[in-house]
């Protein structure tokens, strides 16, 4: 990033003049907001978590449902649920992966904000903290739980299509490709 983009950034961040804030000094509503803002980071957390924990749940469910029919002898009626069960778990863990995914664009903002307030405070932990772990650049130091939490969904997915494939009526998918 260049100078000129950071000055820019900078700016946005902050409705007083730079020249005006003293790095090492900061007004006590500087560090009033920094408390705010990463009060309101930790709740962000706690929804990303809870938002995992309720697509966790609806795909265990799903999951559970077809277990149950698979191992029932089902009615007619209720075989049409081996393809909408699965149906239903991609577009489920679809837009879950998607969540998963604002999420980190959301944490990211978030903490290069944070770094950013951290230039004018007398400490920047989260910036030091950030800058011990290799910047989320050194899998040896750090893995972003992003680059795993995102694997989740896509497992369900991958499942979803394997069980798509096997319930496919292929006898009579290929008797229909003879027929053309």
């Amino acid at each position: 990033m260049t100078s000129t983009d950071q000055k820019r950034n900078a700016r946005r961040l902050f409705n007083v003049s730079l020249d005006s804030l003293n790095p090492g000094k900061p007004p006590k509503a500087l560090l009033e907001q920094y408390k705010l803002y990463l009060e309101y980071l930790d709740r962000l957390a706690d929804r990303r978590q809870s938002a995992n924990s309720f697509f966790l749940t609806l795909n265990t469910g799903l999951c559970t449902a077809l277990a149950f029919l698979f191992a029932k002898e089902a009615a007619l009626e209720i075989k049409q649920l081996y393809i909408i069960i699965p149906a239903a778990g991609i577009l489920l863990s679809f837009f879950w992966h998607r969540l998963v995914t604002s999420y980190r664009q959301l944490s990211t903002g978030k903490f290069e904000v944070i770094h950013r307030m951290e230039r004018y405070l007398p400490m920047a932990p989260y910036k030091a903290e950030w800058d011990m772990l290799g910047s989320g650049i050194e899998p040896a130091k750090y893995q972003p739980l992003t680059k795993i939490e995102v694997w989740v969904p896509r497992l369900f997915i991958i499942m979803y299509i394997a069980i798509l494939f096997y319930i496919a009526p292929w006898a009579k998918i290929g008797e229909m490709m003879q027929k053309l």
